[in-house]
């Protein structure tokens, strides 16, 4: 129904990314992240609009002071009303290991800046229910070798606080312990890989 293409304020845009727009049936919104960074909303807003006309709107947010800019409301003004897809009392369709891989990918946004959390993607690889335990281990794939090390940090620590941060997390939302293992793999330039792209579960 609706399209959100989320950008960084500090990037540009490609031409992989402007042939995949034109592909997109649904309404577009740009939502140009971590504004809170620049002085220059205007100018960066005017040219995401120039590189994508065919765009609804572009909207100024930041993700980390929870700066929406009118977000919530450009949606809801733009879906569409038809039935209910599921009942009132079925939350989601979503199964656990994607909202597992979810609150890991939240973490890597909330602990590391730049390019890096948008070259990530988490594939759960083991997710193992006991009586009292989950159990998981999660590959999160980057495009190259300096992005890992990145992720990884001195000694392993910056790597170490984000499984933290997400294992304390992961326990909240299924009410039980969690043993949570990650691991760091490259796949070259995996966004610009049609074959990659398939198998994290996109459509090219």
């Amino acid at each position: 129904d609706l399209v959100l293409l989320v950008v960084d304020v500090f990037e540009t845009c490609d031409e992989l990314l402007k042939e995949a727009a034109k592909a997109v049936k649904a309404p577009l919104l740009i939502l140009l992240n971590k504004i809170d960074l620049s002085d220059k909303e205007k100018e960066k807003t005017d040219y995401w609009k120039a590189a994508f006309p065919q765009a609804k709107e572009v909207i100024a947010i930041s993700a980390k002071t929870g700066r929406l800019g009118g977000l919530l409301s450009a949606i809801k003004s733009r879906l569409p009303v038809h039935a209910e897809y599921f009942p009132k009392d079925e939350y989601t369709d979503r199964s656990e290991r994607f909202f597992a891989a979810e609150i890991i990918r939240e973490k890597i946004f909330l602990n590391y800046e730049q390019e890096v959390p948008y070259c990530c993607e988490v594939v759960i690889d083991t997710f193992k229910e006991e009586e009292t335990i989950i159990r998981l281990r999660a590959n999160i794939f980057v495009e190259r070798n300096s992005q890992k090390g990145i992720l990884i940090g001195k000694g392993g620590q910056a790597l170490k606080k984000t499984g933290t941060d997400a294992r304390k997390s992961l326990e909240e939302f299924f009410n039980k312990k969690v043993f949570l293992e990650t691991f760091v793999k490259v796949a070259e330039n995996w966004r610009k890989e049609s074959a990659w792209v398939k198998r994290f579960g996109y459509r090219s």
